[in-house]
């Protein structure tokens, strides 16, 4: 497919929460067909989800006591390596891909790695790769920075990256360990992708997914759920509207059960704004993606996008939500 991309992270217009509450019910609806079973159930009570919160938030920490993970930098190369051995203890197989990218705001050539681990991908039913970025933006040039920051040409003013980045990772390297070996139907890709946020235009983002997906691993992905800024105190993440379009029955399957296991003040089935993110390389090669994305962060692109605008609640609700959608029996098939 080669649909147009109009929008990005970087230029998006945020629009607020809840003005379309009541696509709610037909949401619910929807949900029972296109590939999700009404009677299929989450496999056990939310007591006993093995997902850790106070672990994915120690991940989280981690990642940012790094420093800004700009490409071509040593907090780079020191959590490429860390993130590495940790998705190990969930995915033995897990690897380095490496791709290259000349960057115009030096004229020099930097080093990207994304950061794959499997499980059960080769005997699965299904199959679904789950995203978050890694990489930190070097311009801190969101709206709620100094106009200096966020004037063109952008300062080289590196963001800490807490929500935007470590708290996909975050949740993605604790749900490895938490769902191994328990969903033997299902074949899970994890891809924690790099240069999504080097920029400064959108011809040098998203370079890490982009490559991924024009070299998509045999057998391909059959859907995909991105991790985008999770990790914010009194997160609400509702559905992001290109998502809905390109990937209408796993948006509205992932929320369905979102409510049933006591999630849906965090994962309300509203209308939420659209954007270019890690999903669309994925979408425009075919494989539909669902982007989990809360767009209100005062912080975002700003060098105040620390952990203490973070919650560790956020982060287990998010894997809670995953865990639970992916243990469901039958699970969900596009």
């Amino acid at each position: 497919m080669d649909h147009a991309i109009t929008r990005s992270k970087a230029t998006t217009k945020r629009l607020p929460w809840g003005w379309q509450a009541g696509l709610l019910g037909i949401g619910l609806l929807a949900a029972t067909v296109c590939g999700f079973a009404s009677h299929s159930t989450p496999p056990v009570s939310q007591d006993k989800w093995k997902f850790d919160g106070p672990n994915a938030w120690t991940y989280l920490v981690k990642q940012v006591d790094f420093g800004p993970r700009v490409p071509g930098t040593p907090p780079q190369i020191k959590c490429r390596d860390w993130m590495l051995e940790e998705l190990k203890k969930g995915c033995p197989d897990a690897h380095i891909q490496q791709l290259s990218h000349r960057w115009s705001q030096t004229n020099k050539v930097v080093d990207i790695y994304n950061v794959i681990g499997t499980q059960n991908w080769k005997d699965a039913k299904v199959r679904v790769v789950l995203l978050a970025h890694w990489d930190s933006r070097p311009f801190a040039d969101g709206p709620n920075s100094p106009l200096p920051y966020r004037t063109k040409p952008f300062p080289y003013k590196p963001i800490p990256g807490a929500d935007d980045g470590a708290s996909g990772v975050a949740v993605l390297l604790e749900l490895a360990k938490a769902i191994k070996d328990r969903h033997p139907g299902v074949g899970i890709l994890y891809l924690l992708d790099d240069g999504e946020d080097l920029g400064p235009d959108m011809q040098e983002m998203l370079l890490g997914v982009d490559y991924f997906a024009k070299n998509l691993p045999s057998p391909k992905p059959d859907y995909g759920i991105l991790l985008d800024m999770i990790g914010k105190k009194d997160m609400v993440v509702g559905e992001e509207a290109e998502s809905l379009k390109y990937a209408e029955s796993l948006t509205k399957a992932f929320f369905a059960n979102a409510q049933e296991v006591g999630l849906g003040k965090t994962f309300p089935a509203t209308l939420a704004d659209d954007i270019e993110d890690d999903h669309w390389p994925l979408i425009q090669h075919g494989i539909p993606t669902l982007d989990l994305i809360d767009f209100n962060y005062d912080q975002w692109h700003t060098q105040q996008d620390t952990p203490e605008h973070c919650s560790m609640e956020s982060l287990k609700a998010t894997g809670i939500a995953l865990e639970s959608f992916l243990l469901r029996n039958p699970p969900y098939k596009p």
